[in-house]
């Protein structure tokens, strides 16, 4: 591992970068992987403290192998049901709100970020039945998931757990359940436009019925058409503020809500915070530190 106070160290690829309180481990993803998942990355905590997260829509499946401490809880505020107590490694279907992460500190992991239809190939289940949930990652994976979490925890070596997992990844992939066609375009068509274009014309776009496209849609994606625009127009504005710089005003204006009052309802309503609040906060990974 590093030594303490470096900002980067590369090898074999690799690259080790210290982001506030933690260690990112970086590794370019094969190509074949590049359609199916957005993001790659290993991490541990430099100091074991205890922390909370709010964790916001980002129209992406998440899933977590954790190779150190586990997620002591993850909840939905409001939501009526028990709070979702995670042991181990984690799968989190697509969201609509947020949730709040409770963990104890200390923890060593690999995160990936999946496109929808990705996770729907990678899961092998309908993708409705993970949305706004967590679940382990052996209730999706079976069996295998064990044997993977085994193998990456037994090296120390980045470059070793990278391999390790691209294979695990690429067979997975390969005998998954393919998605529609007309499920791929319309997904395509929404987050090319960030949630811009209106059902009825993917509907018309696709060749079905707007019925038939939401059925087909969100057992493939786990959102509605109309829902996913919605949340991929929130991440847009939120990384416009958030990596950009804009000001509310030019995101109102640039993602095509009404006005600023209801930016500011569906930060709320999406988040549990307002658009400044956002841009001043320290987001990372669809985390907002709390």
């Amino acid at each position: 591992m590093p030594v303490a106070g470096s900002t980067a160290v590369a090898r074999h690829g690799v690259e080790v970068t210290r982001v506030g309180g933690r260690w990112r481990v970086t590794r370019p993803w094969p190509v074949r992987l590049r359609p199916f998942v957005h993001s790659y990355a290993g991490y541990w905590e430099a100091a074991a403290s205890p922390y909370r997260v709010r964790l916001v829509p980002t129209g992406r499946a998440v899933v977590v192998i954790s190779l150190g401490e586990p997620f002591a809880r993850i909840r939905r505020p409001g939501d009526p049901g028990p709070d979702d107590r995670v042991t181990g490694s984690l799968v989190a279907g697509l969201e609509d709100g947020y949730r709040v992460c409770d963990h104890p500190g200390g923890q060593e992991a690999i995160r990936l970020e999946l496109t929808p239809l990705g996770a729907f190939r990678l899961f092998a289940v309908p993708m409705g039945e993970l949305t706004n949930r967590v679940v382990e990652l052996g209730d999706v994976l079976g069996p295998e998931a064990a044997v993977l979490v085994e193998r990456l925890e037994a090296t120390g070596d980045w470059g070793t757990r990278f391999d390790l997992l691209d294979l695990a990844l690429s067979a997975r992939l390969e005998r998954g359940p393919r998605p529609a066609p007309e499920v791929s375009r319309a997904w395509s068509l929404l987050s090319r436009t960030a949630g811009a274009v209106p059902v009825g014309r993917i509907a018309a776009e696709v060749g079905w019925s707007q019925g038939h496209l939401i059925r087909r849609f969100t057992e493939q994606v786990g959102l509605t058409p109309k829902t996913s625009a919605r949340v991929l127009r929130f991440h847009r504005a939120v990384r416009l503020l958030t990596h950009e710089g804009a000001k509310p005003t030019e995101v109102t204006a640039a993602c095509g809500f009404y006005d600023q009052a209801h930016l500011n309802r569906e930060f709320r309503a999406l988040s549990g915070t307002t658009p400044g609040q956002m841009a001043a906060a320290r987001l990372a990974e669809g985390a907002l530190a709390l």
